[in-house]
């Protein structure tokens, strides 16, 4: 079990962080806020995919004031993305978002700072101080992490000088090694709730690569309260690669465990084919987060396809033309090719006393 620290916790909308809270996922909608029937098109996709927090770039006063629209037509809270312009951080909170979030390497005079905590402090909602390594204010010796985390914990003390406390902190760079090490820093310094991500990932693959090793890393140690998997891809292929991760480390269940093997020259039926037709067909069932989920095992020869299947809840371990399905680590018949995947999913639904088709 990966003992999680025990951040501070708090509110964004409806969705609580930190303490023993499930860590959540966030995302960005990628489009001109001001367009609100683009970014509530967005935004009900992304939730629909189990996003649970999504950021809005607030580059102008329309960004900030098509707030109000998008904020009737979608459940998930939305958090202001505030650069340069503190006044647009009030008028943000003015049009109802859930959460600030300040970069201290552009808004950074204290009067200013002063004003938007006021606001927020009024509204009851909490800022992110949210660093970039691309953004941060170098110090001559001092590495990245370093200063990000001097960064961040100035700006939280000016904060608290004003009395607020309600603080989401993020310490991102653009490699894996700055940003695990500003995390771990920083751990040693607070109690805040932490939100992870790699920035400027780079390439769609290579850039889920290297987010799930930093992210990864840090999960495991217990550290992070929310996660954005930042991509140059769409936004729902960002909520794909968190839930990917979250499940793999066992912290958030979300769907069927599916266990598949590689293939391999022995494999004489087109798993890849039955696999992908298999996650199309359970793409839509969603637990809670409290249920353990079904774990498949869908294996394309005798070598290890059996001894796999057996330690699943369902299984199928094919030969030529055909697999032998187990249930509860036992064997319990054949299934054609053809019909495998709908057997599987029968059995699914049986063994949670209910039918699973579309």
């Amino acid at each position: 079990m990966i003992k999680r620290r025990k951040a501070k916790v708090i509110q964004i909308g409806k969705v609580r962080i930190g303490g023993n809270y499930p860590i959540a996922i966030q995302s960005m909608a990628k489009c001109k806020t001001s367009d609100s029937l683009q970014a509530i098109r967005q935004i009900k996709q992304l939730e629909a995919m189990g996003c649970e927090i999504v950021r809005l770039a607030v580059k102008d006063q329309a960004d900030a004031a098509a707030i109000r629209q998008i904020k009737r037509q979608v459940k998930a809270p939305l958090v202001a993305d505030i650069h340069f312009d503190w006044r647009l951080a009030l008028a943000a909170i003015d049009s109802g978002a859930d959460k600030i979030r300040l970069n201290p390497g552009n808004i950074f005079k204290p009067e200013q700072i002063k004003e938007v905590a006021r606001a927020a402090r009024l509204a009851g909602i909490p800022i992110r101080v949210g660093l970039n390594s691309g953004s941060v204010k170098k110090s001559k010796g001092r590495d990245i992490p370093s200063a990000m985390c001097v960064s961040a914990l100035e700006y939280i003390r000016l904060l608290e000088k004003c009395g607020f406390y309600d603080i989401v902190v993020s310490l991102k760079a653009s490699n894996i090694m700055d940003t695990v090490a500003a995390y771990r820093k920083f751990v040693k310094l607070c109690q805040y709730p932490l939100h992870l991500g790699v920035t400027a990932t780079g390439l769609p693959y290579s850039g889920a690569i290297k987010s799930s090793i930093a992210v990864g890393a840090l999960l495991l140690e217990g550290i992070g309260d929310t996660v954005r998997i930042s991509l140059t891809d769409t936004p729902e292929q960002e909520i794909k690669a968190a839930k990917a991760i979250l499940e793999g480390l066992g912290l958030r269940h979300f769907g069927p465990e599916v266990i598949s093997c590689p293939t391999c020259g022995r494999c004489e039926v087109d798993l890849i084919k039955i696999v992908k037709q298999i996650e199309d067909r359970i793409s839509h069932i969603g637990y809670q987060v409290s249920d353990m989920p079904a774990k498949l095992a869908v294996m394309g020869c005798v070598v290890n396809g059996p001894g796999e299947a057996r330690e699943a809840d369902i299984g199928i371990a094919f030969g030529k033309n055909q697999g032998l399905m187990f249930k509860a680590g036992k064997p319990v018949r054949k299934v054609s090719l053809a019909g495998s995947v709908s057997a599987l999913i029968k059995e699914m639904g049986a063994k949670r006393g209910r039918k699973l088709e579309r």
